[in-house]
């Protein structure tokens, strides 16, 4: 493997996965590995997992299993992120073939693991400490994206809901100095990004380390750099969601009009059952606030149909919520439990078929919702930052400040660079999407 050393990874799960994907394929690159697309063209293979749905975790194994005959090719397989944190070793016994099997917080040892398997090793681990603050400072990032880019501000969760892993796997919350957020901001920008999103389990439960800036004051400190014009930040909790974060959006035109603030139900009981530390009525405070900002903010959030426990009525609260806040996008899931959550020990009485039945109703009202509000840009005039091209349809895909795929025409022969901003005047709508033409 040393004379060749290639590396094939793919990335399951959030934005957090996809970013910590880039620092490990800056790390490897760094070290004298090329990354190649295939599988059967790589001498390491690497899975970045995820652990918070049931199916993105039996979907890794599935692909482990797939590839297994690989390895008496001589290729070496490793399993990284939240599912290695979740399974440790149990990963060696359930698949023998994997050599590597690392959480987030180890990736800034992958060289030195990766040295232990070049020499035979056929059982290395990482996952000592996930609560170093190491794991911010990553020295080689390959960002997947020249215009678009990701920072982490803060890792892990404090929050224990009944329902998630994320504490056992990414560990307690820890925070990034600002400055250093600050820093890298600017080098970012100084490198050409115009976007920045700012990534944790629990964004805005940010606390600076050196006690300078509130995650507003973050925010807005971000949004001012020079040379960036979009700062994005997810995924928000409801509990830590303050005033100051709407002022800071309405203060500072840079960061974008779009807010995503998960109330997984619209039942105060079924919240207290998800230990989400807030109720029906404080969770629609926030939204007051958010609506009551000088420019239009948008919303989208993420619900769990089916929780143990959740009644017949619990599930109406959460369609009238649905009604009252008319989100812009909804993420939404069955209940499956995991692995050392409290959920374990309850009842999970409502059948899978319920818990479909429920979220299907759920998702068929939310694009009624949607393709209603999505008719309201009909005819306005907005920016678009451009993503790409599909060919398919002569359109240039772009991206919108309130995070909408807006796809448009500029009757030009040639298309605009990606990165480039547009004025794209609305022509057409759909529940997911906007049409639109580009102005002169």
């Amino acid at each position: 493997m040393a004379s060749r050393k290639t590396f094939y990874i793919e990335t399951f799960g959030c934005q957090m996965n996809v970013h910590d994907s880039e620092k490990v394929i800056g790390t490897l690159e760094h070290h004298g590995y090329a990354r190649v697309e295939t599988e059967e063209a790589a001498d390491l293979i690497l899975y970045n997992t995820c652990s918070i749905r049931d199916k993105a975790e039996q979907k890794v194994f599935h692909r482990l299993n797939d590839y297994k005959s690989l390895y008496r090719q001589g290729k070496r397989f490793g399993v990284l992120g939240c599912v290695a944190q979740q399974e440790g070793e149990r990963i060696f016994e359930r698949a023998p073939f994997v050599s590597l099997v690392s959480g987030s917080a180890s990736y800034r040892k992958l060289p030195e693991m990766l040295v232990q398997i070049e020499q035979g090793a056929t059982r290395v681990t990482g996952l000592d400490d996930r609560q170093t603050e190491e794991t911010f400072e990553t020295e080689f990032t390959a960002r997947s994206n020249p215009h678009r880019g990701y920072i982490t501000i803060i890792e892990g969760c404090d929050k224990f809901c009944a329902y998630c892993v994320v504490p056992y796997t990414r560990g307690k919350e820890r925070s990034r100095r600002s400055q250093s957020v600050l820093d890298e901001a600017q080098r970012m920008a100084d490198s050409g990004f115009t976007e920045i999103q700012l990534l944790g389990q629990n964004v805005n439960s940010y606390r600076d380390p050196d006690g300078r800036r509130t995650f507003a004051e973050l925010l807005a400190a971000v949004g001012v750099v020079p040379g960036i014009r979009r700062v994005r930040f997810t995924t928000s909790h409801p509990r830590d969601f303050t005033r100051d974060i709407v002022q800071a959006i309405d203060a500072v035109p840079a960061l974008c009009d779009h807010v995503h603030l998960p109330v997984q139900s619209g039942s105060s009981k079924v919240l207290r059952l998800m230990q989400r530390e807030y109720t029906r009525e404080q969770y629609l405070e926030r939204i007051g606030w958010i609506r009551e900002a000088k420019r239009t903010i948008s919303l989208t959030t993420d619900i769990i149909a089916g929780f143990p426990g959740e009644t017949a009525q619990d599930f109406e609260e959460t369609m009238d919520l649905l009604d009252q806040v008319q989100y812009d996008g909804v993420f939404a899931f069955k209940y499956s439990p995991r692995p050392n959550t409290p959920a374990l020990s309850m009842a999970d009485s409502i059948p899978e078929e319920e818990k479909s039945k429920r979220l299907q109703v759920l998702l068929d009202r939310q694009r009624e919702i949607q393709r209603v509000n999505y008719e309201k840009h009909l005819g306005e005039v907005l920016e678009a930052m451009v993503e790409g091209v599909n060919p398919a349809r002569a359109q240039i895909v772009g991206r919108t400040s309130q995070n909408k795929t807006l796809n448009f025409t500029t009757g030009q022969p040639i298309a605009p660079a990606p990165g480039s901003y547009l004025p794209v005047r609305v022509t057409k709508t759909f529940p997911n999407s906007l049409v639109g033409e580009a102005l002169a």
